[in-house]
């Protein structure tokens, strides 16, 4: 792949995979507005990896805490800190993984790669972010996530299958309408993607474990590599940026290129 494209594809998921803005809508819309061919699964993987390490650097403290806890959350032990942040992300994960299958084995995960689906669902679920964002109260914190949020926001992180809905942003939706603060609201979201790319990775990575050579491989650690460093600055920017603003111009940004889209998708 040439390296132009390959820092191309890196910074693009870096940049939106932590913004509400839809990481998978942006790569799938990148060969159809540009010409350039499909960077492939293999990539695919990679930038995802590099995404994994970035949220995990950035909350290391949080990832720490849920992986102490895992073991005593999967014997079904929920009475610290830890465990029951581990079984937290374990719910919210399930729904996406069951859905993630159906899609995958009825094929419907391709037929949803257009820009007429990218479109609607940038647009309208952005305004599903505004209205969260206006209308939620702000009166829980991190420490307030149980099990029935993580269900809840579990729910919501299933529709971010469909392109062009944004893992954080749907996520971040459903924290906003349980009345989670801004920046909680994101922490929470953020941690959620750790199972959720892990899982995505795996099933990537087995349907493309055999097709890697050398020189495919060396695209993937660079590409992983650009991605995690671009991940970690988007993450810090956002994370700082909620403590005095609010999801606003993230939305705008999604209501303009989602129009965009379905002016082109119609004219067509």
């Amino acid at each position: 792949m040439p390296l132009f494209q390959l820092i191309l594809v890196a910074l693009i998921q870096g940049i939106t995979e932590f913004l509400p803005i839809s990481s998978s809508g942006h790569l799938i819309l990148l060969p159809g507005l540009t010409g350039l061919d499909d960077q492939g699964q293999v990539i695919d993987v990679a930038v995802h990896v590099g995404t994994l390490a970035a949220v995990m650097i950035y909350f290391w403290s949080d990832v720490r805490e849920g992986l102490a806890g895992l073991p005593r959350a999967l014997t079904g032990r929920t009475d610290t800190p830890g465990s029951r942040l581990a079984m937290g992300l374990i719910i919210a994960t399930i729904p996406t993984v069951l859905f993630g299958a159906v899609l995958h084995f009825t094929g419907l995960s391709d037929a949803l790669r257009s820009i007429t689906v990218i479109g609607w669902t940038m647009l309208g679920f952005g305004l599903v972010l505004y209205w969260a964002d206006q209308k939620g109260a702000e009166v829980k914190q991190a420490g307030d996530w149980g099990l029935r949020d993580a269900l809840v926001m579990g729910l919501w992180q299933m529709l971010a299958l469909i392109p062009g809905t944004s893992r954080s942003g749907i996520t971040i939706t459903g924290a906003r309408q349980l009345g989670y603060t801004r920046e909680d609201g994101a922490r929470i979201a953020m941690l959620m993607s750790v199972p959720t790319i892990i899982a995505s990775g795996v099933l990537l990575g087995t349907e493309v474990a055999l097709e890697a050579d050398t020189a495919l491989m060396r695209d993937a650690t660079i590409a992983a590599a650009l991605a995690m460093l671009s991940a970690l600055a988007a993450l810090s920017l956002m994370m700082r940026l909620l403590r005095s603003v609010s999801f606003t111009p993230y939305v705008i940004y999604r209501v303009i290129l989602g129009s965009i889209l379905l002016a082109i998708a119609y004219s067509s």
